[in-house]
């Protein structure tokens, strides 16, 4: 598709979960789409690498699960918490209607590989890496497309419609004009890397003891480990230096003592300033924002990534149809939003509550921890481990894609 000449149906700003999905949904339905990606292929350091089973579901009616899941992972069938040395099961996702009842540890790099793989199998989608949506083409008061800005230099393209699902610095949203109810965090995150044992449990895993939280997530031969702080602390936490640093990871996960030195400097530690916010307003005439770009989530639970697929399912499953009798008008970008705001607020009121509930109480407060009452109820009464599995595995309001009239494929 040569640049200078570009006119689709639709333009996806951002190859994440959430534009490579609606991209996938699209081209499968025979509608032409492109997806501007910004950076020359998906192997980046991604943090968020859990495939939940509303993910799975989706990708089983797809008819993708089996070629998905031949792809190295592992998988977690419970989450559990280390608090005060002392280990507890959370979550137990067994029990779910589902086809696959875990999460599915794999790296985000493959899971985008794939459904791009997938989705290049109709002549209707068209990626283009190296490219950067720049800003938005508004004619008479309607987005008519993009500006973008590619290896060759910069070029537009004309769209029925501009979709941005690039991320929560979205471009696409900033331009728009489009106004942001934001509710703060206490806390940001650090993240690191080091080995894995072969012999290492690979659930997911909370550590909590004297004022210090971390999640470790099992990458194959390595852990990628969350490291929660007060925001606004890692200048502090960086004057205090490497090996304060690693004294306190030490403290609370000491199983990882032997590979602590793998933390070579500061640069190995990348920090996530963790927001929590949401457009009022999701769209105006010719676009619509998903995913991140519409509503940016916590960390907690790792439901991000999952919950801007289901954004991208729930926009195929309204868009297709409207694409078929021309462009998508105001009234089916609004159907998007009424559909997916209920869930993401609802996931957003607990993720704040979470957060300033119990994570800002916890975090520096130097006391040895013990597991409150309400946990051991979970030990008492296993049931009570499904509540947290679906609330985490399927979310609120899980989505199915509709089957439309597949596209031949390229």
């Amino acid at each position: 598709m040569a640049a200078e000449k570009i006119n689709t149906r639709c333009c996806i700003a951002g190859g994440g979960p959430a534009g490579i999905m609606l991209g996938y949904l699209l081209a499968r339905a025979g509608i032409d789409v492109v997806v501007l990606e910004k950076y020359k292929d998906f192997f980046r350091d991604f943090r968020g690498d859990t495939v939940h089973p509303s993910t799975l579901e989706v990708l089983y009616e797809l008819g993708l699960l089996e070629r998905f899941l031949a792809l190295p992972h592992d998988e977690a069938r419970e989450l559990s918490a280390d608090i005060g040395g002392e280990n507890i099961a959370i979550a137990d996702f067994t029990h779910l209607p589902t086809h696959c009842k875990f999460v599915a540890l794999v790296p985000q790099w493959d899971f985008l590989n794939f459904l791009a793989g997938e989705a290049k199998k109709f002549a209707s989608f068209h990626l283009m890496l190296e490219t950067e949506a720049t800003d938005i083409t508004v004619e008479r008061g309607r987005v008519a497309g993009v500006q973008a800005k590619g290896p060759d230099g910069a070029f537009a393209i004309r769209a029925e419609l501009t979709i941005g699902s690039d991320g929560r610095h979205s471009t696409i949203r900033d331009r728009s004009g489009l106004d942001v109810e934001s509710f703060g965090a206490p806390m940001d995150v650090l993240w690191f890397r080091v080995s894995r044992h072969d012999s290492d449990v690979a659930h997911p895993l909370g550590k909590l003891e004297r004022g210090r939280m971390m999640v470790m997530i099992a990458r194959g031969t390595y852990w990628q480990c969350a490291w929660l702080i007060r925001k606004g602390e890692f200048e502090n936490i960086k004057a205090r230096g490497l090996d304060a640093f690693r004294s306190d990871i030490a403290m609370i996960a000491p199983e990882l003592c032997d590979q602590l030195n793998e933390i070579e400097s500061f640069d190995d530690v990348k920090l996530l300033t963790v927001t929590v916010d949401r457009l009022t307003r999701w769209q105006r005439r010719g676009l619509l924002c998903i995913g991140d770009a519409a509503h940016a989530m916590s960390p907690i639970g790792g439901v991000g990534i999952n919950l801007a697929i289901q954004d991208a399912i729930a926009a195929a499953n309204i868009l297709v149809p409207a694409f078929r009798t021309g462009a998508p008008k105001y009234g089916a970008l609004r159907a998007v939003q009424k559909r997916r705001a209920f869930p993401t607020r609802a996931t957003q009121w607990a993720q704040v509550q979470i957060q300033n509930r119990i994570i800002d109480r916890i975090l520096g407060n130097d006391i040895h921890f013990t597991v409150p009452w309400p946990l051991r109820l979970f030990r008492i009464f296993p049931r009570l481990r499904r509540i947290p599995a679906r609330l985490v595995g399927l979310g609120v309001r899980p989505e199915h894609p509709r089957l439309f009239d597949t596209a031949k494929q390229a």
